[in-house]
């Protein structure tokens, strides 16, 4: 690829699409197209008390994997100013991101925060045992992307590089190239290229790795067993666990954007309104009333 000076890269970041919907370990949150937020789902540590945010152009939640019995989670916003917001639990500093500016992306993962920054450089706060915080190196970065104990970041010439746990060899993405669009699971990565097929690495124990057949795909998320894939005329695709119906999604239409919990799954409509199938125990799924949704890349 050629050279690209920084204020194109900046320009070509600040095109990207952000989240609007966010599926947390227990906990769903959705940006509205005036840039306030709801969101609905276990507020124990109140992940939920979004009520008061303005001016958010992109939403993340925290995640933790469905073995651990636990609600700890947070939720993070981006505002229209490049500066970021969080609530919820914060108990490894995931939340302390008062000072952070130039922002144009968020990830959240188990008890940690990622931002993007205009110049292509990587923030991270919160915990840090498998190095899943070192991104301080990182450059030429357009997207990125949380898993439990790994982070991926998408660069701008398509290749991806990763920090974290890789015990399950979901860091061994190296080689990949063409990508346009990554997503991390608990111990698997996704990701999506160029010409709309998808690869995977990690663990594949449930078949959550399980995408090379697919086709047409223009957006992928990964909760901590499945990834679901977006296919271009709105319908979806999932493979992977499905003991709470989290892969029910072959009834889906018009879809523009999809987000994946823990053990649940998020489908943003093209009129504004959200479905969702999976694990409901803590009302996480109850966004059958949702409107107004803000939609991608709007």
């Amino acid at each position: 690829m050629d050279n690209i000076s920084p204020d194109k890269a900046e320009l070509k970041l600040k095109r990207w699409p952000k989240d609007t919907i966010a599926a947390g370990r227990r906990h769903t949150v959705g940006l509205k197209s005036d840039g306030t937020v709801t969101a609905v789902g276990d507020n124990k540590y109140g992940q939920c008390d979004v009520s008061g945010w303005r001016d958010i152009v992109a939403v993340a939640a925290g995640n933790v994997h469905m073995a651990t019995n636990t609600g700890n989670a947070h939720t993070v916003g981006l505002k229209s100013d490049g500066t970021v917001t969080t609530v919820g639990w914060n108990k490894h500093d995931q939340c302390d991101v008062n000072d952070w500016r130039e922002i144009v992306a968020v990830a959240a993962g188990w008890c940690r925060t990622i931002g993007l920054k205009s110049d292509g450089s990587v923030v991270a706060v919160g915990r840090n045992n498998e190095g899943e915080c070192n991104v301080i190196d990182w450059h030429d970065i357009v997207a990125v992307t949380a898993g439990d104990w790994h982070t991926i970041g998408l660069k701008l010439d398509g290749t991806v590089t990763a920090v974290g746990n890789n015990r399950y060899h979901q860091c061994n993405v190296s080689d990949w190239r063409g990508i346009v669009a990554v997503a991390a699971g608990y111990l698997h990565t996704v990701g999506l290229k160029s010409d709309g097929t998808a690869l995977a690495v990690g663990q594949n124990k449930v078949c959550q790795c399980d995408v090379r057949d697919w086709r047409g795909i223009v957006a992928i998320a990964a909760g901590s067993y499945h990834t679901i894939g977006l296919k271009s005329d709105g319908t979806v695709v999932a493979v992977g666990l499905n003991n709470h119906g989290q892969c029910n999604v072959c009834g889906w239409r018009d879809i523009v954007a999809v987000a994946a919990g823990c053990a649940y799954t998020i489908g943003l409509k093209s009129d504004g309104s959200v479905v969702a199938v999976g694990d409901n125990e803590y009302g996480q799924c109850g966004v059958n009333g949702w409107r107004g949704i803000q939609l991608p890349g709007n």
